[in-house]
Order: C-alpha cells, then sequence, then structure tokens
C-alpha cells in the first residue's frame, strides 16, 4: 500500500467508494473490500444514504476500527453551523463510530457563509468528531477563500479527477497548500477500459486499463483514489496495483489524453477550472 501524508495524516492512497452502493450489496461490498482484499480507506457520504450499510460493514469487519480510514461528507443543504453539527451527529451514529478520519463539506453552496461552514468544521473537528477537515468540489476561488481568507485548516479537496480530465490548477494550489486530493471517478465511469493508450501500458505490465489509470493517480504526490465498484472481481483488481509502476514515457502518454472529459457537473456546479 502507498500512503499520502499530509498534515499528521496517513491515508491509505486507494480507497473504496460506495456511492450508488445500498443495502446488502453495500454491506456486502465494504466487508468484502476491507476483509477479502484489504482496503483501508472507505469512502461514503450522508447523500450517498448508505452510512448504516457502511457502518454495519466496518463494525463486523474483522480490521480494527483504528485501522480504517473513513470519510463521509455533509450535503450542501445541511451547511449552516448548528445544522451541520447536527448532521455531523447523525452521520456518526449511523456510522456506529465515535469519529470520522475526514468530514468534508461536500459541495460548496453560495447561500451560505463560507466562513460560518468552516468554523463549525473546526468545532467538529476540535470536539474529536473528525480527526481531519476537508472539502469536495472546490475550485481553486473556493480554496483560496476557505484557506487564505478564512485561515481553514484543510487536510484535502476530493475531486472528480481521471486519465481523460486534468485538475492540474488545483493540484498546484492543493500542493503548495500542503493539502491532497482525493480522486473520484478515478477509472472515469468506465470509460477507460478500451482505451488504446491505457490497453497498451497495461499489456505491458500484465494490467488492465483501470489498474493503469489508478496508478497513474496514486504515483502523483499528494493523490488518493477511490474507485467504486459492485463487482468483486473489479474490487480485487483495483488493489492489485501496488506490484508495478509506470515509466516517465507512459506516464506522459497518459497525461496526453487529457481532453476535458467531466463527467459529473450537476446544476449547482461551481464555475470550474479548466485546464492549465
Amino acid at each position: 500500500m502507498r500512503y499520502v501524508e499530509r498534515k499528521g495524516a496517513r491515508v491509505p492512497a486507494l480507497g473504496f467508494g460506495t456511492w450508488q452502493l445500498k443495502g446488502d450489496e453495500c454491506v456486502d461490498m465494504v466487508r468484502f473490500a476491507l476483509d477479502e482484499v484489504g482496503y483501508r480507506h472507505i469512502d461514503t457520504a450522508q447523500a450517498y444514504e448508505n452510512e448504516d450499510e457502511v457502518g454495519q460493514a466496518i463494525a463486523d469487519s474483522d480490521a480494527d476500527r483504528d485501522e480504517v480510514f473513513l470519510t463521509t461528507k455533509v450535503w450542501m443543504d445541511r451547511l449552516e453551523p448548528d445544522d451541520m453539527k447536527r448532521s455531523a451527529e447523525e452521520s456518526l451514529q449511523r456510522l456506529k463510530t465515535d469519529y470520522v478520519d475526514l468530514l468534508l463539506i461536500h459541495w460548496p453552496n453560495p447561500e451560505v457563509d463560507l466562513d460560518a461552514s468552516l468554523r463549525a468544521l473546526e468545532e467538529l473537528k476540535s470536539a474529536g468528531k473528525a480527526r481531519h477537515i476537508g472539502v469536495s468540489n472546490f475550485t481553486v476561488k473556493l480554496l483560496k477563500e476557505a484557506v487564505e481568507e478564512h485561515g481553514a485548516d484543510l487536510l484535502c479537496n476530493q475531486v472528480e479527477y481521471h486519465p481523460f480530465m486534468s485538475q492540474t490548477p488545483v493540484l498546484d494550489y492543493l500542493r503548495g497548500a500542503d493539502m491532497m486530493l482525493t480522486a473520484y471517478c478515478p477509472i472515469a465511469q468506465g470509460e477507460t477500459f478500451g482505451n488504446p493508450v491505457l490497453k497498451r501500458i497495461g499489456q505491458t505490465h500484465d494490467k488492465n486499463e483501470a489498474q493503469v489509470a489508478l496508478r497513474w493517480l496514486i504515483e502523483q504526490d499528494g493523490v488518493a483514489a477511490i474507485p467504486r465498484t459492485s463487482n468483486k472481481d473489479h474490487c480485487r483488481q483495483n488493489f492489485e496495483i501496488f506490484d508495478f509502476a509506470l515509466s516517465d514515457g507512459e506516464i506522459a502518454e497518459i497525461d496526453g489524453l487529457e481532453k476535458g472529459a467531466r463527467l459529473i457537473n450537476p446544476s449547482w456546479a461551481p464555475a470550474w477550472d479548466t485546464a492549465a
């Protein structure tokens, strides 16, 4: 396993995402990821409506709670300070834990004072409810506001990131601020499969296209990835990326696949940064 180390945190660079996993399938997949494969980084969110199941799977797992880096997120309609605190407490109850390792603002909400939301996050961290705090889907402009204007001590920005969409401006800012990036949709919702460049590189290493994309991500400074799957074979394959490395030439080829292919772009999204 590789780790991303920032601000005293040691985060497994490969995690298991749980978006769209529900009910018994969610419990089964998270427990499989932990016990049968070896994941130690689990990502969920209030909006996924599966915190109960994720918490049950971790509780049932052979892994001790302190071995699992657990992330959840507060939805954008609950960012007023008092509501955020209530929301976080509800998440902890559903997750059957006294703390999460990382608590994120899921999406920015321009109708709520950002400074007030960030202060509430800091209070949750001070109270031991979250060991680290961060944001998701923040642009460079929003990151600067949070860090430079409001002085927030953030660990992470979680954003869509895969070989077909650059996050260079965000990454450059995060590295300068000693923060990490967690990549969601890291295999572009399956679009990596069939890509001729990724396929050819994979054949060189006896790996598939998704494994190459994930390796490309975690080899980058300060980047973790959280692929989601409901397929146990894919869950295991996604984890089998620590026994090879990409050459500088292969990395350059993958860098060249960028085409601005954003997959997650809801109506409430901020004005995204473009590739530098």
